[in-house]
């Protein structure tokens, strides 16, 4: 663990609440629609996802929430059921507002632009995903759905069009999480798209539970589907190079993906958690394929052999070792898993010495993100969760009761070791809900990290840091080209006395059906002073940056650093 000092939870503010809900005070008033109509159509308890994106380039987080609809416009809803919101539900995006009153206090505001954005109508919303990629310095939005996705291009003028038959990036068949990648390093990005199962309205089973009540079917009543990957072409089109990158070999029930240079070898590998199902792990060969070494390298199943439902997915160097560890949610009386990395992308499974473990058995988990809640500099694990299948026998008025759970926190000890502090986060924690997607990024540019959670036929929250700009950090935009945009795949490595480096990579995507923050931030806790920051770019070229103030933000651009090896 490199010496670090041991986080002790009481040594955190006790006078506070750790995080807090914004969202009403902000103006965001979103709620989700899953079009539940008593028919237990399986896509109404899997969505959705959010975003988090500047996409009109003011320096501040927007929102975009994914929404749902109806998925058989015959069925009627029973007077028990959430009705519809008034008009037909679409996604929408708000814009971020963000003022600073006279004693530097963050004044957070979001006005809704849905309709000036020209953001249209989509379909059954299920995730989010952001890049730039035509390399305009604009971020752009993949959504995924039930049906056709959807590319949108951010014109740079406030407005998004539709571009997904320009771009060729369209699959008709469910999509979940998606993922901006350059996977062959030629400075465009590329496009990862997880697809689940073979779910048909034609094709629609009734399943029960362990009760014997009518629910929601298992992934493994239906076939799984191969992922897709589109290769950028560089005019604005994508090629699907699924099967001559051996992506499309193999099928699986996919729900989460992160790209990560796990084995360091200078290019980005891809996890992919599949639901019920072997993980795929995706190893780049430099050659335009992949090479599932899942079983091999340790993080196909668990320590006990068996394959696991696995929702969310991210990757994080939490025992600061610098390589890039895995975090995966699971389904409720399974456990959350942790793959520890060797530092050559091999993995062993260390979910019950992390104490990670027995606490989330009785959740069903899924978005989640490394973030370091206190600036620390060690990274910590939120947990967003729902169940699939009812808990308990629905109330009166209420059908969503047997499925709310509530979300989790964990504090990273610094020693290995992880404690459940959800108790003491704040009000927020106490509250349940069918959670799903979770964003992670610092929405009111004070130097921690923020959430946002997306539930299931319930409103999103804002779920705001109030303890981590108490402890020193630096915010790091890492950019390149003309225009300069983000370098998604950068490896940033932050050095101060006495502490091993602070190894973050870049890449918005991960969690479940939702997008982060582009930008870093790293805690440093006591430390008043950097001593360097290390960028490895992709391709291998190295640059440092020395002096770099604390408690600030700051771009660093490629080819404006000082040469290293």
């Amino acid at each position: 663990m490199g010496g670090a000092p041991r986080v002790d939870p009481a040594t955190l503010p006790g006078d506070v609440e750790w995080m807090s809900d914004r969202s009403e005070a902000a103006g965001l008033d979103f709620v989700h629609f899953n079009g539940m109509t008593g028919e237990f159509y399986f896509p109404e308890i899997m969505g959705a996802g959010a975003a988090l994106l500047d996409y009109d380039n003011d320096g501040d987080l927007d929102l975009y929430l994914v929404q749902g609809r109806m998925l058989d416009p015959g069925a009627s809803i029973s007077d028990a059921l959430l009705a519809a919101p008034a008009g037909p539900p679409t996604d929408r995006l708000f814009r971020n507002d963000l003022t600073v009153s006279r004693d530097g206090t963050p004044v957070l505001r979001f006005t809704d632009v849905t309709a000036e954005a020209r953001i249209g109508a989509g379909g059954y919303g299920m995730g989010a995903a952001t890049g730039d990629y035509d390399n305009d310095g604009w971020t752009d939005l993949y959504v995924t759905a039930f049906g056709s996705n959807r590319m949108l291009h951010n014109e740079g003028d406030g407005t998004f069009t539709d571009a997904t038959t320009r771009s060729g990036t369209d699959d008709p068949r469910w999509s979940t999480s998606a993922a901006f990648v350059d996977f062959d390093l030629d400075g465009r990005l590329d496009l990862y798209v997880c697809n689940y199962v073979d779910f048909r309205l034609a094709n629609h089973k009734e399943c029960v539970n362990v009760t014997g009540a009518r629910d929601y079917c298992a992934p493994g009543a239906y076939s799984p589907v191969p992922d897709r990957l589109f290769r950028n072409r560089g005019d604005g089109t994508f090629e699907d190079v699924s099967l001559s990158s051996r992506i499309a070999l193999e099928r699986g029930a996919a729900l989460g993906v992160v790209p990560a240079d796990f084995d360091l070898d200078g290019d980005p590998d891809l996890y992919v958690a599949n639901d019920q199902m072997e993980n795929f792990y995706w190893v780049n060969q430099g050659d335009g394929t992949f090479r599932n070494e899942a079983l091999l390298a340790g993080v196909a199943v668990n320590a006990g052999g068996n394959p696991e439902a696995s929702m969310g997915i991210d990757a994080g160097d939490f025992d600061a070792d610098g390589d890039l560890d895995l975090f995966k949610t699971n389904l409720r009386g399974e456990t959350n898993t942790l793959y520890v990395n060797d530092g050559h992308g091999m993995f062993t499974d260390r979910t019950v010495d992390s104490g990670l473990g027995p606490a989330s058995t009785p959740q069903t988990g899924f978005g989640t993100a490394w973030f370091d809640l206190d600036n620390d500099g060690w990274l910590d694990v939120l947990t967003v969760n729902g169940a699939v299948t009812a808990l308990e026998d629905a109330r009166a008025g209420d059908v969503y009761r047997p499925y709310r759970e509530r979300n989790q926190l964990f504090l990273n000890l610094g020693n290995g070791r992880f404690e459940e502090v959800s108790t003491r986060a704040g009000a927020v924690f106490a509250l349940d809900g069918v959670g799903r997607g979770a964003a992670f990024g610092d929405v009111d540019n004070d130097g921690d990290g923020d959430v946002l959670v997306t539930y299931n036929s319930g409103p999103a929250r804002l779920l705001i840091n109030e303890i981590g700009n108490r402890a020193h950090w630096l915010g790091l935009r890492v950019r390149g080209g003309s225009p300069p945009r983000d370098v998604h795949g950068a490896r940033v490595g932050v050095r101060v006395s006495g502490r091993p480096t602070l190894w973050r990579q870049l890449t918005t995507a991960g969690s479940y059906c939702s997008a982060n923050d582009s930008r870093i931030v790293v805690g440093l806790g006591n430390a008043r002073e950097v001593e360097r920051v290390r960028v490895e770019w992709p391709g291998g070229e190295v640059e440092e940056w020395m002096d770099l103030a604390v408690d600030r933000w700051a771009t660093l651009t490629r080819g404006t650093g000082n040469p290293a090896r």
